[in-house]
């Protein structure tokens, strides 16, 4: 009989997370001042962050950081999560690829955020922090954040991206549901939430907009860390819980992957399936493919420039060294919430701008057809998000089906899709539509980005 799960027992579960810049030949330029252009410290970051946060994101010697016994615990609730082989995919695909997914939508948040969430609000407990804050997109991160503060008995801030919010609002009820405080950004309750609006009355939000909230609540509210659900190398770091776990599990089935693949927004759970297999290219000579799966509304990797941008729209955050579109650059109102984010997190951009991976530019009607088939062939219905990923998996089954290689594709599955049953209902409805970005329009935010 063929076995189709793979799952680790409690105490195969992995112990340390897997820290990439140890193994990068170049490694991330730092982020900088945007007054001074000076290097930023831990303490610098800190008045923002948790502390030891700050410590794993400026980290480059050590290739594993151990996970507090604490979060172990709390992970052990859920993970691991399983490998899984998509027979029924490949039969349907017809391809000689062997497709396999890590699973992360199984979890009780239903994505993979919660592995950073947990591990954030550790440590902002730890140094005696009482208020968290955060953005979210499509609300997973917003959610997990939301659960994780209640674990660790912090209150939670949340802004969610305010077209979102309209688009999904049952995310928006499990964050309240945990106890967390949820507005819609833009939003009149800060200062650079009544800039943008009073820019633009109509602006539908956007990552961007929902950190310059975040920060700025953060930064003028006593006792108050924020967090971060992508972009940064700690929640990188985090997230390659499930590329460790992935790592043991193939070789479970008695296979490597010649491809991995995973959508792409700041590059959270890309960064987490793909590093660990990644380090094996870097220290061993492997030849993986690594693809990120970005929306064609918002090809930051594939058409966006190298330079230093903020983070968010206002200007609140460090400088940082990434591919962008430029922190003004307003995302088409795509039902993949959580890729509508305007820049790339700084290693990826770094081993982008080294040809360690690669991107591609998924149509928003592409990727709602890989979702339908995958749910309709593995019974899952995947998050937005995901189906990119999916797609991309796609993708390269078909190349497979072309050349008869029958090579081993993993992608991961980042999130499922039950609450975002409207945009679906539109797809099947013929009311969705495709948005390409426009070169003028890229030029234009890009003129905005500080040089």
């Amino acid at each position: 009989m063929r076995q189709k799960r793979f799952i680790l027992q409690e105490n195969e579960l992995p112990t340390a997370w897997y820290n990439i810049q140890a193994d990068m030949t170049n490694r991330p330029m730092p982020p900088i001042h945007p007054a001074t252009k000076q290097p930023f410290g831990v303490d610098d970051l800190a008045h923002i962050f948790p502390r030891e946060c700050c410590v794993q994101e400026l980290d480059t010697e050590h290739d594993f950081i151990p996970i507090p016994e604490e979060v172990l615990d709390k992970y052990r609730f859920y993970r691991s999560t399983p490998l899984v082989r998509a027979y029924s995919l490949e039969e349907a695909l017809q391809t000689p690829a062997h497709i396999y997914f890590k699973n992360e939508s199984v979890n009780p948040l239903g994505s993979h955020k919660i592995n950073s969430a947990l591990a954030q609000c550790y440590y902002a407990k730890q140094e005696g922090t009482t208020n968290v804050t955060t953005e979210t997109g499509a609300g997973q991160w917003g959610a997990a954040l939301a659960y994780a503060a209640r674990v660790f008995g912090l209150e939670a801030a949340v802004y969610q991206v305010k077209i979102s919010m309209q688009q999904k609002p049952y995310r928006s009820s499990i964050m309240r549901t945990f106890g967390a405080a949820v507005t819609g950004s833009p939003s009149m309750s800060t200062r650079a939430g009544k800039d943008i609006i009073t820019r633009d009355p109509h602006h539908p939000g956007s990552l961007g907009t929902a950190i310059s909230e975040a920060v700025e609540l953060a930064t003028t509210t006593p006792n108050c860390k924020y967090t971060l659900g992508s972009v940064l190398n700690h929640v990188g770091l985090h997230q390659t819980i499930i590329g460790l776990e992935a790592e043991k599990q193939m070789a479970m089935a008695g296979e490597y992957p010649d491809v991995v693949i995973a959508c792409f927004g700041g590059g959270s759970n890309f960064g987490g399936i793909a590093f660990p297999f990644m380090r094996h290219n870097l220290k061993d000579g492997r030849q993986t493919e690594f693809i990120a799966a970005e929306p064609e509304s918002c090809p930051k990797l594939t058409r966006g420039e190298f330079r230093y941008d903020f983070g968010d729209e206002a200007g609140y955050t460090p400088l940082l060294p990434m591919f962008t579109l430029g922190h003004s650059f307003k995302p088409a109102n795509i039902h993949a919430g959580g890729l509508r984010y305007h820049g790339a997190g700084m290693i990826i951009s770094q081993l982008l701008k080294d040809g360690l991976m690669h991107g591609v530019d998924i149509p928003q009607l592409e990727s709602f057809e890989a979702g339908m088939l995958f749910a309709r062939t593995e019974g899952i219905i995947p998050a937005p998000e995901s189906s990119h990923a999916i797609a991309a998996a796609i993708r390269e089954a078909e190349k497979c089906k072309q050349t008869g290689e029958p090579k081993v594709i993993l992608f991961n599955l980042s999130g499922h899709g039950l609450i975002d049953m409207s945009a679906y209902d539109q797809y099947l409805n013929g009311d969705l539509m495709n948005y390409r970005v426009t070169d003028d329009d890229i030029k234009k935010t890009l003129q905005c980005v500080p040089q």
